[in-house]
């Protein structure tokens, strides 16, 4: 596994702080290449959940330590940024809730939690399931995948290891190779860095091809702060050419931009 290979930096405790920086921005810097050459992989995976959301399916991820966490973090930022339900993306953790925050030792190893994990959501035929694994090898990840495509599920992943268990696992691989990390391997950095962009490319394809976006304004998005509701205010103001106080009471009225937009086009 490239994840696993020794760092091509050595003797870090010994550098000042200067050069660790200046060698971790430089490895970090090959990370959008490497996601370059997996496009295509990544199209095929947004097609896919498309599809599935599309006809009523729901997108889960599931996975472990970093790549679970990644997981949660992007379904939860579906529902203020695109203004979807909040089961429709949903995060599944080795471990339970509680780890996202500590680890829970060995739960990665489990290989059949997993399917248990998404049973409790009823998952079935109409959804889709990502596996989220640096190093493509988590049996927690395999193991649901391997369930959950049985059971009809259109099956796809995120891996930074090339000719993984977890990618012939499912049919939609993604697979960025980004190579051995600045720490030996420490996969919360490049590879950690990696699963976000593409998990961010996933959703945000995804909720524009499903209409959740208008021209490239988050229109759906949920105003539950000022800061998003001066962001509307301010969609409001472009779009239709009214003076701030009346795109304040178009949007308080009307409770969303998309609301907002369609009362006065």
């Amino acid at each position: 596994m490239t994840t696993e290979t020794t760092s091509t930096y050595n003797d870090l405790e010994t550098l000042p702080t200067a050069a660790l920086l200046a060698g971790m921005n430089q490895l970090d810097k090959t990370v959008p290449l490497a996601v370059q050459k997996a496009l295509p992989q990544v199209e095929a995976l947004v097609e896919a959940v498309v599809a599935r959301l599309r006809a009523g399916g729901r997108l889960f991820y599931i996975g472990a330590g970093t790549s679970g966490r990644l997981g949660v973090v992007d379904a939860s930022e579906c529902p203020p940024t695109f203004g979807v339900p909040a089961g429709l993306v949903v995060g599944i953790m080795a471990g339970g809730d509680g780890a996202i925050r500590q680890a829970v030792e060995g739960a990665e190893d489990n290989a059949i939690q997993a399917w248990a994990d998404l049973q409790q959501f009823n998952a079935n035929e109409k959804d889709v399931l990502v596996g989220i694994a640096a190093s493509g090898r988590t049996p927690y990840v395999i193991g649901g995948l391997q369930a959950a495509r049985a059971a009809g599920l259109a099956t796809g992943c995120v891996v930074c290891n090339a000719g993984s268990a977890v990618a012939a696992a499912c049919e939609f691989p993604v697979e960025v190779v980004t190579g051995p990390e600045f720490i030996t391997g420490s996969t919360r950095l490049k590879a950690g860095t990696a699963q976000k962009l593409v998990l961010n490319m996933l959703t945000t394809a995804t909720f524009i091809r499903l209409g959740r976006v208008k021209g490239n304004k988050m229109v759906d998005m949920q105003l539950s702060n000022d800061k998003l509701v001066e962001r509307g205010q301010r969609m409001l103001m472009d779009e239709l050419a009214i003076p701030a106080a009346e795109a304040a009471d178009l949007l308080h009225q009307h409770g969303s931009v998309r609301a907002a937009l369609a009362a006065r086009q």
